[in-house]
């Protein structure tokens, strides 16, 4: 077959994207669906385009691709490249050793190794198959028909053994709490304050990349091992250190920390308490089952040291967290631990919502390990949020990346949020004060695919007839309070904190008959795909309901107008990041 690797491949440093060439859309089309990762095919198992946006700054037709762009160049060859057929080679090899080490019953330990190199030599047929897809393939077979769990679960624990017993030693209180060599200059005591903080935090990143404290492989380091890497630390962590000052005045940050190993992660939540001193909160994000070596959601479960480790952190299991619950945790946990959903290398459609919705909340995102360096930094993807990648560089000194935010990737945390729902709430209480009664119209706005503008125009035309009508009342139509950048997440986190004010007398939803109205007063025909629709077809206004009934319950004299509330629980849960129901595509 003729070579199209010029065709299909992206300009360098560009992510790939639908919509430039017909062979090429084909093609990744392909690509997406060899690897599972297509959510309309497996809309159960991969992040929807919402989710992914949560974490990805995604131009309109780009995908996001979850492998390095070096990789990516390598596996749109169409033929089997030996880069390629060599992560192969490493990956069933990988699952050899594991059959080997402990797999006793030879019938089974033939089976396994058979089936995994009939995966092996299906995905070089073709190779379009991401390295770490194809690890996760041959993992699941092994765990399955072995009946292991976790093979490695008393390595991970020998490894913290070894690591804790490294951290109870005179030779680490040595290295890492050793005034330097010269103080920094200073003005005042809390500038010396925050020089010694932010040494303390080098040399922890420092020691958790030296995996001969704890796998037993090579020798323990020395002072002047340390001394040495930190005298040619890399300058980028200047850009961290200016993030987590606590004397620039913008409160402490939310930070997602993505630890690497087992042994490592002892000096990883060490670093964490440091930054947690410094009035930080951090999410620590662990595999949700055997990754190898990496730490699990479990492990603490089975191991004293680990568990100790983590001594008041917040354990979240919820896969599917709300904003609203996530954000109450991190208001009262400064520490809490999730599970990142998946068995496998960082893989932002397999993550799990709590995970997404961590990142979204998250100011900053430091990440440990050569593994999640290539998924973050060797990719010309750019990412919602700030991210710090770093692992050791096999001289004894540590590689450190910072990559900024994408320019056009805007967040808005929870007090700007709130700053905008007392604005609101504000404005209902004068209006009250000015004797007039508060109207909330609850409508459908974006759970009708490709309808959304539409839908504001219908909302925005009905409202001003009602205000019209009514003089005396003051009506909110939330379709007025919509900024750009807001997603559902953060929109229905607002409008709660309004609906439960308790200034609400009037909570009208939409009718069929509204929509007919709202068309007549823009001259237009009602559409096919409006006929019949009212406030049931939206999720939004499907929680907006419930809401409103949990107010009346304890308002008696609030009145609502509209469809039948039994009508409006056929709905579902709204979908992660989007304005409508989490069965619908919204694409």
């Amino acid at each position: 077959m003729t070579d199209r690797s010029p065709r299909l491949a992206p300009p360098v440093g560009q992510a790939p994207r639908y919509g430039t060439d017909p062979v090429r859309d084909a093609w990744l089309l392909h690509f997406m669906t060899e690897n599972n990762l297509e959510h309309s095919i497996a809309p159960e198992k991969n992040a929807s385009p919402e989710q992914l946006r949560f974490m990805v700054s995604l131009a309109p037709e780009e995908i996001y691709v979850p492998c390095s762009d070096a990789m990516f160049s390598h596996l749109i060859s169409e033929r089997a490249d030996p880069l390629v057929v060599a992560e192969y080679d490493g990956r069933l090899a990988r699952i050899g050793r594991l059959i080997d080490d402990y797999v006793s019953d030879p019938y089974t330990a033939v089976k396994i190794r058979t089936l995994c190199d009939l995966k092996y030599r299906q995905a070089l047929v073709k190779p379009t198959l991401i390295p770490s897809r194809l690890a996760k393939r041959l993992c699941t077979i092994f765990l399955t028909q072995s009946g292991l769990d976790d093979p490695h679960r008393e390595r991970k624990r020998l490894y913290n053994r070894r690591a804790f017993s490294f951290i109870q030693g005179e030779t680490f209180r040595t290295m890492l709490y050793a005034c330097p060599s010269e103080l920094p200059g200073c003005r005042a005591i809390p500038e010396l304050r925050f020089a010694l903080d932010m040494l303390e935090l080098k040399r922890l990143l420092l020691l958790g990349s030296m995996p001969g404290i704890w796998d037993g492989r090579s020798a323990v380091p020395g002072n002047d091992a340390l001394e040495r890497a930190l005298a040619a630390f890399p300058a980028d962590f200047s850009r961290l250190e200016e993030m987590l000052d606590p004397r620039r005045g913008q409160g402490g940050l939310k930070i997602l920390y993505l630890p690497d190993a087992a042994g490592g992660i002892l000096f990883d939540l060490l670093a964490v308490r440091a930054l947690l001193r410094l009035g930080h909160r951090v999410i620590v994000a662990v595999k949700d089952g055997f990754y190898y070596d990496a730490p699990t959601i479990w492990d603490a479960d089975t191991d004293p040291i680990l568990d100790t480790a983590l001594a008041g952190a917040h354990f979240l299991t919820d896969p599917r967290v709300t904003k609203n619950a996530l954000l109450q945790v991190m208001r009262e946990s400064p520490l809490t631990v999730i599970s990142d959903g998946t068995r496998e290398r960082l893989n932002l459609y397999r993550v799990s919502v709590t995970f997404s919705r961590a990142w979204k909340e998250a100011d900053l995102v430091m990440a440990r390990g050569p593994l999640n360096h290539r998924r973050l930094i060797e990719t010309s993807h750019l990412f919602t949020r700030d991210v710090v990648s770093f692992h050791g560089d096999g001289a004894g000194g540590l590689r450190f990346d910072f990559k900024p935010r994408a320019p056009g990737a805007r967040s808005f945390s929870e007090a700007d949020i709130t700053a905008k729902a007392d604005e609101i709430i504000a404005g209902m209480r004068a209006a009250k004060a000015a004797g007039r009664s508060v109207m909330f119209y609850s409508a459908i706005i974006g759970s009708i695919p490709g309808q959304t503008r539409t839908a504001i125009e219908l909302v925005t035309a009905f409202v001003a007839n009602l205000r019209d009508k009514l003089p005396g009342t003051s009506i909110i139509n939330p379709a007025e309070h919509f900024e750009e950048g807001m997603d559902a997440d953060d929109l229905m986190f607002m409008w709660e904190k309004v609906q439960r004010s308790g200034l609400i007398d009037v909570w009208r939803f939409q009718t069929h008959f509204d929509i007919e109205k709202s068309f007549g007063l823009l001259g237009r025909a009602v559409p096919p795909v409006w006929a019949g629709k009212d406030a049931t077809f939206s999720t939004g206004c499907t929680k907006e309901m419930r809401i409103a009934l949990s107010m009346q319950s304890r308002q008696p004299e609030l009145q609502i107008i509209g469809p039948d509330p039994e009508k409006f629980l056929r709905r579902r849960e709204y979908g992660v990041g989007k304005f409508c129901d989490a069965g619908i595509d919204c694409r």
